[in-house]
């Protein structure tokens, strides 16, 4: 830490000594007498007029040094005369980022409740203002909108007709061409895949019904034996019609998808990969689908939507590593939808929605682009994470758009805020781009969006703030001193209310400590008596009661019910912990019993005690 010591006019710096970390409040520019605010502002207003002036031609620099110097002021004058001894201080102090553990201690009232375990504070980043998955024209305005359905809707019934039409013929030539199959961990058969073309023209028919006449194309699909692999971005349902009618490749897709109606007898026939994005052992099945098919000639391409999502198309959110891991190279292709009144992004909308909208354009305007092919390094090994960033930076170049870290993850947040019984004004205001707080916090998405149910039961107002009394309500704890401590530990910023990001911050770095498990471990044994295995009310009271020592009866019950989540009058061991991966803040209430016991901070002793 440096403080920069300004006695007017002159600057100099020293670094302070530690007793000098929180100064007191020193005098501002404001806070000096009108006579040295004016001197200032004079010189100041000199030193600039110099500067001005040494700019301008000769001619008219000799002419200002003559009036300078009729001033009694000389180019090697000093501008600003020496201060007098009497003259006051503006001492301004700059404090390093690093000094402030950004935990709820930057006003130095509060002492970390969490520091048991290890936890010095954490950090919030910006949030930022980005929304990958708002569809610009979720409402249909304007006269010439409302024209245009009106006579496009005779138009809508014929498209509609076609479109079932063709979904059948195709969905019954898929029947036919699957028929007896059994082998089909195997390349699909010849004379198979020419009866699937039925099914190929069929679709393209279906993008016809939809308004896609006809679709621009930029470059060429590389051969199949120099990219096996092809990623596109993802913005509408229509990318995967038209990329099975184009190139009939072998996709990636949600399990969830072999339940659809048509569609899943349809992409079966693709012999898709199907994956559940949560299920590690799911995923990893999948990668080494997707390198047994990729390796393998008689397979077709492999097609991924790396994002794993759709988006509006005006950002390019995080990529999943699927597609990348195995090695092989890739074959990027980016798709736009040029529009002037309708958004086609299938976003925050309706899929009924979204499809009454194309039935009743005149035209929708599609362009699919082929870019180079991307390949692993050769000189040295590429890790998949930098192989994707190489492929992701390239489409984003290309669709000239914005990299965000937001994945579908933050897609889950903006549905659980949408569809909240609160007044949410901007659901958005909940994304927290998921990517990058898995890497830095290890949370899923799932501990994501329990945390956000958590958040919402708090009320928070039209900004997407809570309150302190809000966040004891749903905490079931009293107004006190230990209270504040927590509840200033997650207030990063001293505004007396918290948003949804630093609540998902703060509880996620207690949860991810490396003692908490143990902490909850040895609160549990802490709470139980020898003869039994479960924690009763009078049990569970004395032993929280040295964190916030004038517990009533009533206050207890409340906190004791909280943690019987089975609501049996006792509380097991399941119920404990399950409580404490919902509410980690709540750990703090045992932080005087686990103290007592020499908790020990890098949780050696810990152990041995549990064990």
């Amino acid at each position: 830490m440096f403080v920069s010591h300004h006695t007017l006019p002159y600057t100099y710096y020293r670094q302070t000594s530690p007793e000098e970390k929180h100064p007191k409040k020193s005098p501002t520019f404001f806070h000096l007498s009108p006579h040295y605010r004016s001197t200032c502002l004079s010189r100041l207003q000199s030193f600039f007029s110099l500067i001005y002036h040494s700019n301008m031609p000769y001619t008219q620099t000799v002419t200002t040094t003559t009036t300078m110097g009729q001033a009694g002021l000389t180019l090697t004058a000093p501008l600003l005369s020496p201060p007098s001894p009497d003259q006051p201080h503006l001492i301004v102090t700059v404090h390093d980022d690093d000094d402030d553990d950004g935990g709820g201690d930057g006003n130095g009232s509060f002492r970390n409740p969490f520091a048991f375990l290890g936890s010095g504070g954490f950090k919030v980043p910006v949030s930022t203002t980005a929304d990958p998955f708002k569809n610009q024209t979720l409402k249909i305005g304007g006269v010439y909108e409302w024209l245009k359905i009106g006579v496009c809707f005779p138009i809508a019934i014929v498209r509609l007709v076609i479109f079932g039409v063709s979904l059948l013929i195709g969905f019954v030539a898929t029947k036919l061409a699957l028929l007896g199959w059994k082998e089909r961990q195997n390349p699909m058969p010849k004379w198979r895949c020419r009866i699937m073309w039925i099914t190929r023209v069929c679709t393209r028919c279906i993008l016809f019904a939809f308004g896609y006449h006809w679709i621009r194309r930029i470059g060429k699909p590389a051969p199949r034996a120099t990219a096996p692999i092809v990623v596109s971005n993802h913005v509408s349902f229509i990318e995967p019609i038209f990329y099975f009618y184009e190139l009939f490749p072998t996709i990636v897709a949600s399990e969830s998808h072999d339940s659809l109606p048509f569609v899943g007898t349809i992409i079966r026939a693709m012999q898709v990969i199907y994956v559940n994005r949560f299920s590690p052992s799911s995923r990893r099945q999948a990668v080494t689908e997707i390198k047994r098919k990729a390796s393998c000639d008689r397979f077709p391409r492999v097609l991924l939507f790396p994002e794993g999502t759709t988006t509006n198309g005006r950002y390019l959110i995080s990529f999943e590593l699927g597609a990348f891991i195995p090695g092989y190279p890739i074959q990027p292709v980016i798709v736009r939808y040029p529009h002037v009144h309708f958004d086609q992004s299938w976003g925050h909308i309706s899929l009924p929605r979204l499809m009454f909208r194309m039935f009743t354009q005149f035209h929708n305007f599609m362009e699919v682009e082929y870019l180079p092919v991307v390949s692993p390094l050769d000189n040295k090994k590429e890790s998949a994470f930098h192989f994707a960033q190489r492929t992701s930076h390239a489409m984003a170049a290309a669709l000239n758009v914005v990299q965000t870290s937001h994945s579908f993850g933050d897609l889950m947040l903006l549905m659980k805020a949408a569809d909240s019984k609160s007044k949410q004004v901007r659901p958005s205001a909940y994304m927290v781009e998921m990517a990058s707080v898995k890497s830095v916090l290890n949370i899923s998405s799932t501990e994501a969006v329990d945390l956000l149910d958590r958040f919402l039961s708090m009320n928070p107002d039209p900004s997407g703030h809570v309150t302190y009394h809000d966040f004891l309500r749903v905490l079931r704890l009293k107004a006190c001193t230990f209270s504040e401590e927590i509840f200033a530990f997650i207030d990063v910023d001293k505004n007396r209310a918290i948003t949804f990001k630093q609540f998902l911050f703060g509880s996620a770095h207690v949860l991810k400590q490396r003692l908490f498990r143990q902490a909850c471990a040895l609160a549990f044994s802490e709470c139980v008596s020898e003869d039994n295995i479960y924690i009763l009310e009078q049990q569970f009271g004395d032993t929280i009661r040295p964190a916030i020592p004038d517990l009533t009866e009533n206050e207890t019950r409340e906190l004791f019910n909280l943690f019987d989540t089975d609501l049996d009058g006792r509380i097991s061991k399941d119920d404990f912990f399950t409580c404490l991966r919902r509410n980690p803040l709540l750990i703090a209430l045992f932080s005087p019993c686990l103290l007592n016991k020499d908790f020990s901070e890098d949780g050696s002793r810990l152990v041995e005690e549990i064990v």
